[in-house]
């Protein structure tokens, strides 16, 4: 059966699918109704509902999909109309424990409550130091304290008048300070001094001595109670310092704890506070005489620095639940950290250094974090599992489990911890994920996957229009065309590959479309249209073309082999793709297949030199399998033959070059010349059946720009998969010179095909007896192969006849 080559072109109609204009409806989108909601992705919006509204732990959500698909604003904006209907959470803040400072307590309040308890116990300050201390100074105090002074300076007094007369009676005079008592001897009532207590007669001085020494052990006797006298002072002291304490508090606190009266946490630490006023009052509001008097804000400071709570996190009373976006998921950021500040050299801090994270603020709520930014920070997974697992949010330093934090910290006590964490991550995260964490399926069981494009229908088209009707009214664009919706919605299907899919990449549609206002705005124009759309298209394609224009320069001027005209044995011109930055563009290479006697078999250069990747050797493979099932039938394959992919210095993978490959080879074979005006792609199977490959478009136009730039000859044309046709959605230059027969598309289902489209010689086909048709290519291939088989036999049989008489001795 002859191969008609001619059915194997493609008509113009099949290599793309523009936009019915007259479907379309509307003159410009100011005629379409905004659009609300996400376009196209009814499954992720159903998993999202499900996960949000699911209340059991571990129904945390992961929304798995490829960036600019509008999966994160879409979250973002659901999840903002559903937190406003639900409960709004409690307030949290850290206060002083009184007992151990290093473990702050946390108090929870209704919500809108935190911001009202800081400002009273502000005002309770702010009161504290009005009232103290002036309270001391007040007359009722001073007279009491005063009686106390004086009953101990009456029983002070009476030991000393005792010994006093005792010591006149004897001729002795006492002395006294502030700090010593003394004994002084007297003679006609006055008192000696040194010189004259020396002219005295020794019997004299000797009684004096004696009498004075009596009279000490007299005064020592006589206060011996002076300790218990001043305990029973200082305790009468401190209790009317208490009492008068607590009776100037006692207004102070008593609105507090009546305001406070449902929240019996609250009223502890009010009463806490109680007690621990009547040591700090003393202790910084009275100023001790003699001392520099503190300034007041000196005093504030310190009462604020104690008593004032610190605030973790408040809400508005009516404003529903959180939605927490953390961009940076540090340790810190999300589980909050403890500040330190130096004092004398030293690092110290208190529970007012406490400051909350991102989960603090979420707690009631939801939280949302992208997982590649999250897994990159140390410690947080870890963490992250730990909390949702326990359901308690502790605020520590990882590097205290480390050993690497060498000053004193705080403890302070959990928080109850209620959050749903919404991950937005790539596929290839969540399923590393499963992969390796055995936990990371209990903590997220809610997938919500959104796919990378949508059927291009009736519905999807008006959707899409619609959607940028919304996006040029929100961000002040002008409105567009219908032939610029049209060709936007043509990008777009370009973008999916596809001719009845369009992209899911919504903010490359929405880059395009924003240039494009900028273009217009540029030329003064009230309104896009199509040629402002085109003009943005060329300008990118400039802006991104340095790389694919310099190879294109290179092929031109013979740096880079690439013949597009003539015929050549054992070459042909395969196409591929290269992706640098956001450019994606299709170069053409030449492979080349050699063959010679031996049996190294197929020997894949790329591989060898570690330059091939597994899938490209796997297509290798894949010939040499093709090549024995084919040809091999009636000898065994021996064959030494070498494939490489010219001038390639970097990296190669995929198997779209196998259909090459396999037509080099077969060339190389039969010594058929290919047709050099041709570049191909395709990948194959080891029935010899052409497979889809990826980025057809940018691989058909790679080649076609080469040819243009050397002249369009009309037998110029690119060979694909047939089953590749859906995804042809080419540039209009390419349809333009298909149309005018400068260029040709073909489509092929099996090697056979591509062999005599490339060769322009009859192929062959097996016949009944499992034989080719004599002088046809695949005919010659049988002749080649099996010649090399009897070469290769001939060449061992001597060795064999000179090993049998050595077997024999």
């Amino acid at each position: 059966m002859t191969i008609d080559v001619d059915a194997l072109r493609l008509p113009p109609e099949q290599l793309t699918a523009p936009i019915d204009l007259d479907n379309l409806g509307f003159s410009s989108t100011d005629d379409l109704d905004p659009f609300r909601g996400i376009l196209g992705q009814e499954r992720a919006v159903e998993a999202l509902q499900f996960g949000v509204a699911m209340h059991r732990p571990g129904y945390n959500v992961f929304v798995m999909g490829e960036p600019g698909t509008g999966r994160f604003s879409y979250v973002m904006r659901y999840l903002k109309a559903e937190a406003k209907r639900q409960v709004t959470p409690q307030d949290y803040v850290y206060v002083n424990n009184f007992d151990e400072p290093r473990e702050p307590c946390s108090l929870s309040l209704s919500p809108g409550t935190a911001g009202t308890l800081i400002t009273d116990i502000e005002k309770l300050i702010d009161n504290l130091m009005a009232t103290f201390p002036a309270v001391f100074e007040h007359p009722a105090y001073q007279q009491k304290k005063s009686s106390i002074d004086r009953a101990f300076n009456q029983r002070y007094d009476r030991a000393i008048d005792s010994v006093e007369r005792q010591a006149l009676e004897q001729s002795i005079a006492i002395y006294r300070d502030a700090q010593n008592i003394a004994f002084t001897p007297m003679k006609d009532g006055k008192a000696l001094d040194e010189a004259d207590f020396a002219q005295l007669p020794e019997a004299e001085r000797e009684r004096f001595h004696e009498d004075i020494a009596n009279l000490e052990e007299v005064l020592n006797e006589g206060l011996s109670n002076l300790p218990q006298w001043k305990r029973e002072s200082s305790n009468q002291l401190r209790e009317l310092n208490e009492q008068t304490i607590t009776e100037a508090i006692q207004p102070l606190l008593e609105p507090l704890l009546e305001s406070y009266c449902g929240n019996q946490a609250v009223c502890d630490y009010l009463q806490a506070m109680r007690q621990n006023l009547l040591k700090t009052v003393i202790d910084q509001l009275v100023e001790e005489r003699g001392l520099e008097p503190r300034p007041e804000a000196y005093k504030k400071a310190l009462l604020t620095e104690q008593y004032c709570p610190s605030l973790v996190v408040g809400h508005h009373n009516t404003g529903g639940a959180p939605v927490v976006q953390e961009p940076h998921p540090s340790y810190d950021n999300l589980f909050g950290r403890i500040e330190y500040s130096s004092e004398q050299g030293a690092l110290v801090t208190s529970y007012r250094h406490i400051r909350p994270g991102a989960l603090h603020r979420a707690n009631g709520g939801y939280l949302v974090l992208e997982a590649e930014r999250l897994l990159s920070e140390p410690f947080v997974w870890e963490a992250l599992k730990r909390a949702l697992h326990s359901r308690e949010l502790k605020t520590e330093s990882p590097w205290a489990e480390l050993g690497r934090l060498t000053t004193v910290t705080l403890t302070p006590e959990v928080i109850p911890l209620n959050v749903k964490v919404v991950l937005i991550g790539s596929r290839q995260v969540y399923y590393t994920l499963q992969d390796l964490d055995p936990d990371f399926q209990e903590m997220f069981r809610v997938l919500v996957d959104f796919d990378e494009d949508l059927p291009r229908t009736p519905d999807s088209i008006e959707g899409m229009a619609q959607l940028l009707k919304t996006r040029t009214s929100e961000e002040g664009l002008a409105p567009l065309t219908a032939a610029a919706v049209a060709r936007v919605l043509t990008y777009s299907a370009r973008l999916a590959e596809h001719q009845h899919r369009l992209s899911a990449r919504i903010s490359d549609i929405f880059q395009l479309v924003a240039e494009a206002d900028f273009i217009r705005q540029l030329a003064s124009d009230p309104i896009t249209d199509i040629a402002h759309i085109e003009r943005a298209l060329r300008a990118k394609e400039t802006r991104t073309g340095r790389v694919s224009a310099r190879i294109r320069e290179d092929m031109l001027s013979g740096v880079i082999l690439i013949d597009t005209d003539g015929a050549a044995v054992g070459k042909c011109n395969g196409l591929t793709v290269l992706e640098v930055g956001d450019s994606v563009f299709g170069v053409p290479a030449r492979i080349s297949a050699t063959v010679y006697p031996g049996s190294s078999g197929i020997v894949d250069i790329e591989r060898e030199v570690s330059l091939g990747q597994p899938i490209h050797s796997k297509g290798v493979m894949i010939l040499t399998g093709f090549l024995g099932s084919r040809y091999a039938q009636q000898f065994p394959l021996e064959i030494s033959a070498s494939i490489a992919l010219e001038q390639s210095y970097g990296y190669v993978d995929g198997d779209s070059a196998s259909l090459g490959e396999v037509c080099a080879l077969i060339s190389a074979l039969s010594r058929t010349p290919l047709k050099q005006d041709f570049a191909i792609t395709g990948s194959i199977n080891q029935f010899g059946e052409v497979q889809a490959v990826g980025g057809v478009n940018e691989k058909i136009e790679g080649f076609f720009r080469l040819c243009q730039a050397r002249g369009l000859t009309g037998t110029q044309g690119a060979i694909i998969p047939r089953s590749n046709v859906p995804n042809l959605m080419l540039d209009q230059s390419v349809l333009d010179a298909v149309r005018a027969g400068q260029f040709a598309i073909y489509a092929v289902s099996h090697v056979d095909q591509a062999m005599a489209l490339l060769s322009g010689q009859p192929v062959g086909e097996l016949d009944s007896e499992g034989s080719f048709p004599d002088d046809s290519v695949n005919a010659r291939v049988v002749e080649r192969l099996r010649e090399i088989a009897e070469r290769d036999r001939e060449e061992a049989k001597p060795e064999d006849d000179e090993a049998k008489p050595d077997s024999q001795t």
